[in-house]
């Protein structure tokens, strides 16, 4: 149940996340929710010792996509550890 739970979360986040950002195949806006999840809760975790929740980190994940969302394939492009997210430009829609 824990694996669907959290399958659900990062579905709606994608869709939201494709919502904002039209410049983004379904495939990289996955990759972009998995990748800013797995960042809140490492570091997070790291800071505080404490995990609080798949609710808390898809909130905060959330308020990223809606103030971010629409220029994150920019953000991509001028930060080199990102940049990897663009390199297959086949997976972007145009």
């Amino acid at each position: 149940m824990e694996g669907y739970q959290m399958d659900t979360f990062h579905e709606d986040l994608t869709k939201e996340l494709l919502e904002k950002n039209g410049n983004l195949s379904y495939a990289r806006a996955r990759t972009w929710v998995e990748l800013l999840w797995e960042d809140f809760e490492t570091t997070y975790a790291k800071a505080r010792g404490e995990y609080l929740g798949k609710e808390m980190t898809g909130r905060l994940v959330k308020q990223w996509i809606d103030s971010y969302g629409g220029r994150l394939h920019e953000f991509a492009a001028r930060n080199q550890k990102y940049s990897h997210m663009l390199e297959d430009e086949n997976d972007l829609s145009h």
